[in-house]
């Protein structure tokens, strides 16, 4: 597994050696299996965990984080998206009215960059697994997205303030991840988001472990073939970027970033 994540890395040119990489970690097995493979493999990676403000659950993801980076020796960052934002995830869905997911999506991205790029790392890691990559992409292909499918790569290059992304995990399966974990006695946080429950990406998962249980190797085809002919939905010009006047940081949308409105929105909603 070591071996594969290595590999995708020289294959899709995810990281030199010399550079340095922030991982976003939440606890589970993914996320600090990858932190702990990048760091066999000789990278300068450091976590960073964002506390979301779950009613109990954020709690026992950060512990499990930190956990892990204190066992090993390796430097974690925590920072609370109640202190970046003025609300955390419950609060900001109630101030909000959006779809959790969606928001959660929305404050972690921004956050995610931004920490990266202040810090001067040179590549953002997430833990996307195979199951994760295929369930996404069927939903791209069902909804016909091509927005969304002209970007899901398991690289996405870094230009200006936006740092390079990348999915080293992107060929790793689930249960090759537990089991990964259990042999290198990673000890992660088994419980899923609470909000997760009934989320869409669930019921897809559930309708490609029946294909894969009736035609095996059916989620890595599936994924390998798309990625053999990802190039011809990309746009033939980059979409048009500027700064957000709010936080400096880079948007496609006219006047402030989203984060910046969801800011002012949970500002309105506390002083209401």
């Amino acid at each position: 597994m070591e071996k594969e994540v290595a590999e995708a890395s020289r294959r899709f040119r995810m990281l030199a050696p010399e550079e340095r990489v922030l991982v976003a970690v939440s606890g589970g097995k993914d996320s600090l299996a990858l932190w702990h493979i990048l760091a066999k493999l000789g990278y300068q990676v450091d976590g960073l965990y964002i506390d979301l403000g779950i009613a109990g659950y954020s709690d026992r993801s950060q512990e499990a984080s930190q956990a892990f980076a204190r066992e090993r020796g390796l430097t974690l960052h925590v920072v609370s998206l109640a202190g970046e934002l003025g609300a955390g995830l419950d609060e900001l869905v109630r101030l909000a009215r959006g779809k959790t997911c969606s928001l959660c999506g929305t404050v972690k991205r921004y956050l995610m960059n931004r920490l990266a790029w202040e810090g001067g790392y040179h590549a953002l890691a997430t833990g996307h697994n195979l199951d994760d990559e295929a369930a996404t992409l069927l939903g791209n292909v069902l909804r016909w997205d091509e927005g969304y499918l002209a970007r899901q790569y398991p690289v996405l290059p870094g230009e200006g303030k936006l740092v390079r992304k990348i999915k080293p995990l992107v060929f790793l399966s689930e249960r090759e991840m537990a089991a990964y974990c259990l042999i290198e006695g990673i000890r992660y946080l088994y419980e899923d988001c609470p909000h997760a429950q009934g989320a869409r990406s669930i019921v897809l998962k559930g309708v490609l472990n029946e294909l894969e249980d009736r035609y095996p190797s059916t989620k890595i085809s599936f994924l390998r073939q798309f990625l053999k002919v990802q190039a011809r939905f990309r746009p033939p010009e980059p979409v048009e970027l500027h700064d957000c006047p709010g936080c400096g940081m880079p948007t496609a949308a006219a006047g402030l970033c989203r984060f910046c409105r969801l800011k002012e929105r949970v500002s309105h909603g506390a002083a209401a």
